[in-house]
């Protein structure tokens, strides 16, 4: 039973992931829990403080090494070096859609490097989504923390997009690629 119960949630993120749709605030609003606030370790293990992205906008990412979105990862370098200075990428590794990420962070690190030439920043590997989900993306998928969204990632390479005053703009699922006009018009 428990096997079917996986095979299931598996399925149904990837239906999400291909069939789902992006949301966008209606308005932008100043979260109640300040973006700023926040703070995570590299895959490094160095503690990031997110005051550091004020005035610019930020791209989060949950990524997987194992997934058939995995080649984002080349469009997501190509943005980060295309809007350098003006977008701040950040990759969140997570081991939740189909164990495709099983990887210490090293061999992450190594494998996005190798592979991708990935240059732009890439926290510790953790949960995110479902009740032992990282701080960020509690803020990321709670209305109380960050104004509107409850929105959680149903697959790998769900992208939430914060504007330059750390207000919660977008969430993409993963089918929306990271160079498509619906990102970066709004870049």
């Amino acid at each position: 039973m428990k096997a079917k119960n996986i095979m299931f949630k598996i399925i149904y993120g990837i239906f999400l992931s291909i069939f789902g749709s992006s949301v966008t605030a209606q308005e932008l609003v100043t979260p109640p829990v300040d973006f700023y606030s926040l703070s995570f370790k590299t895959i490094d293990g160095e503690v990031f403080k997110f005051s550091q992205l004020k005035g610019k906008k930020v791209l989060i990412v949950n990524t997987a090494s194992k997934c058939g979105y995995t080649p984002q990862f080349k469009e997501l370098e190509q943005l980060n070096k295309e809007y350098a200075g003006k977008l701040v990428i950040i990759g969140f590794p997570s081991n939740e859609f189909g164990a495709q990420d099983p990887g210490s962070n090293q061999e992450i690190l190594d494998f996005c490097q190798t592979n991708y030439g990935v240059t732009f920043l890439m926290m510790e590997k953790s949960d995110v989504k479902g009740p032992d989900k990282n701080r960020v993306y509690s803020w990321l998928t709670t209305k109380n923390k960050n104004g509107w969204n409850t929105t959680e990632p149903s697959w790998n390479f769900g992208k939430y997009l914060i504007d330059e005053k750390g207000r919660l703009v977008s969430f993409f699922p993963s089918k929306v690629k990271p160079m498509s006009k619906e990102i970066t018009s709004l870049l």
